[in-house]
């Protein structure tokens, strides 16, 4: 199963993109040995449109255009569920163990997800009830994304 990330807005040079990278490196290194195809992250272009549903639908269709057939869609929003790290890597063996081409996940930019989009989605996570940076929300998710994988490797990374 291959896992892309596709997040509205660019992640500048700094500590963030570091970070960020060095948790997608950790799990492509781990994850293949754990039958994952690997972990990819596309930025979307932020919508310049005037008004927020005009940029949430712009941002939307260019989100769709990237999902391919047969993929599980998981949004990142702040009304979606909050999972622990041992249920996030059950769910992602899960879709592994059942053959799921790929798995998708979705962060918004700063008006959030349209609402159709997020009806489409098969999970909608949250990191908790409060509203992060995207930027911030990319790095959690890479390092929930591997830490997924040290759980389901038996890696003592994950020490709860």
């Amino acid at each position: 199963m291959r896992l892309l990330i596709l997040a509205v807005g660019k992640l500048k040079q700094g500590p963030e993109r570091e970070l960020a990278e060095r948790y997608r490196a950790r799990f492509d290194d781990l994850g293949r040995k754990l039958g994952f195809r690997g972990l990819d992250v596309h930025e979307i272009a932020e919508s310049r449109a005037r008004e927020a549903p005009a940029r949430m639908a712009e941002e939307a269709a260019a989100i769709i255009a990237q999902v391919q057939d047969g993929a599980v869609l998981v949004t990142l929003d702040e009304r979606g569920q909050s999972l622990g790290s041992t249920a996030f890597a059950a769910q992602l063996g899960r879709w592994r163990d059942e053959q799921v081409p790929g798995t998708i996940f979705v962060i918004g930019g700063a008006d959030g997800l349209l609402p159709e989009l997020r009806r489409k989605a098969k999970l909608s996570m949250s990191f908790g009830g409060a509203t992060w940076p995207h930027q911030m929300v990319r790095v959690m998710l890479l390092e929930q994304i591997y830490r997924a994988a040290t759980i389901l490797a038996g890696h003592p990374y994950h020490r709860a």
